[in-house]
């Protein structure tokens, strides 16, 4: 390889594995898609809804909670609120990533539009910012692309089915998730989060209208904020010269 193609490789291109990650991670967001399309057509909400929804809102986990509280009878603005505290996380997300929405007014409107969770892990996983930025921006792209035309496919499909148990769309959404959140259990803030939301979740599923219980779940959120014992820990270790260097992933 030569040092220009070297120097292209390491400050530009991310990679064929990174390309077979954004196809993967399309074939995984079109499944929740097709879900979100599905369930919400068997629960009475118009498909055109739905999928403006998907292209303007293009947050999955308000969307599921939208039709889940409309879908029980909880009036709009229940919905509206319910998505703002969920999506809070996208402030300090903006925070983080910034820099690569670009300067201009336009880049920066569409770059906060397609602002999700797998397009920010991807950039903040990336050192170089040229590498950081397309990282965004394809992830971004990919997920953007697919969602709102799997969001109206899996709606025409839950017409004619009806019921989405039956083709096993009901079960995309919690595989997806789960897909995505257990290489992050390793970290044990993490891990407390997840756990006490799950925990809050299962038990006020049975008590709170349908979409509630995810909003309860944020409770476990509280769980990852360090204890002075771990904080007194992590100095100790910052303190000894063989302290690894924190691992980072290669998108």
């Amino acid at each position: 390889m030569s040092s220009l193609s070297r120097t292209r490789g390491s400050r530009g291109g991310l990679g064929s594995a990174f390309l077979g990650k954004m196809l993967s991670m399309a074939v995984a967001m079109s499944l929740v898609g097709c879900s979100l399309g599905a369930i919400a057509v068997s629960k009475g909400i118009p498909l055109w809804l739905v999928t403006l929804m998907a292209a303007l809102v293009f947050a999955g986990g308000s969307e599921f909670m939208a039709v889940g509280l409309i879908s029980a009878g909880a009036a709009p603005i229940t919905a509206v609120v319910g998505g703002l505290m969920l999506n809070a996380r996208h402030f300090p997300f903006g925070l983080a990533i910034g820099d690569v929405l670009g300067r201009g007014l336009l880049a920066r409107l569409l770059g906060s539009h397609i602002m999700v969770d797998e397009a920010v892990a991807f950039a903040l996983a990336e050192q170089d910012p040229q590498r950081r930025r397309r990282a965004y921006w394809i992830a971004g792209l990919t997920v953007y692309g697919v969602w709102a035309p799997s969001v109206l496919l899996g709606g025409l499909l839950g017409q004619r089915v009806g019921d989405p148990a039956a083709l096993g769309l009901d079960a995309a959404l919690p595989a997806a998730l789960l897909a995505l959140v257990m290489p992050s259990l390793r970290d044990r803030p993490t891990l407390r989060a997840v756990v006490v939301g799950a925990a809050v979740a299962v038990v006020a599923t049975p008590l709170l209208p349908e979409g509630l219980p995810v909003v309860a779940a944020l409770i476990g959120v509280a769980a990852a904020v360090p204890t002075p014992k771990s904080k007194s820990a992590a100095a100790g270790t910052a303190g000894t010269p063989e302290a690894g260097t924190p691992e980072r992933g290669n998108a």
